[in-house]
């Protein structure tokens, strides 16, 4: 579940998250850009806004639900809503187990899509750059050099990985510590709400 701030808070202990994530959920890449199959299990936004466990939920944020649930199959810890640095804010930032940075931007339309301005300074707050998109999106819009997922609120799955342009160590220690702090600071207000940040 998305916490009011943005954050993936499982709403089972990490262990049984991964087994469930394992067990329900398929991982598939392809290499082969953007006309592999896509899997029958992910559905158009229409279809998934009409599922009571999604209500409330802007078309952005159940993409990144789906997102941050793939992510955690793959033994990344998931942030929404992150700010790298002043006027950006990222969709999805994944923390890999060896230290890797991604970065997802979630498109639930083609103007949501054509009025993204900023997403070109992401590149340089991650080793990987995707958008998620739903089903239904025309993902020959997007740019070819970027990756691509295709999400609903319950996964995702990759269709293009990125090539990765690492970052420097400077900058992955001050993005490590940005997503450290955001994501302790937002599990202490979700788990003391009267807390001051």
């Amino acid at each position: 579940m998305l916490g009011g701030k943005g954050l993936f808070v499982p709403t089972m202990g990490l262990r049984d998250t991964r087994q469930a994530c394992q067990m329900f959920m398929n991982c598939s890449y392809s290499d082969d850009a953007r006309s592999a199959p896509i899997s029958p299990r992910l559905v158009p936004m229409s279809l998934a806004l009409s599922d009571s466990t999604l209500a409330g939920l802007a078309p952005g944020q159940i993409l990144a639900r789906g997102v941050c649930r793939h992510f955690m199959s793959l033994d990344f810890a998931c942030v929404t809503e992150l700010v790298p640095t002043r006027g950006l804010r990222v969709d999805v930032m994944a923390l890999g187990p060896k230290g890797e940075i991604w970065i997802v931007e979630c498109k639930s339309s083609r103007a949501d899509f054509t009025s993204d301005s900023k997403w070109q300074g992401y590149l340089e707050w991650c080793d990987r750059f995707f958008w998620a998109v739903d089903a239904a999106f025309p993902t020959e819009l997007l740019p070819a050099e970027t990756g691509l997922m295709i999400a609903d609120g319950f996964d995702a799955q990759i269709m293009t990985m990125p090539p990765a342009s690492p970052m420097s160590a400077a900058r992955r220690k001050v993005v490590t510590r940005i997503f450290g702090r955001t994501a302790a600071a937002r599990l202490q207000a979700a788990r003391d709400p009267g807390s001051r940040q």
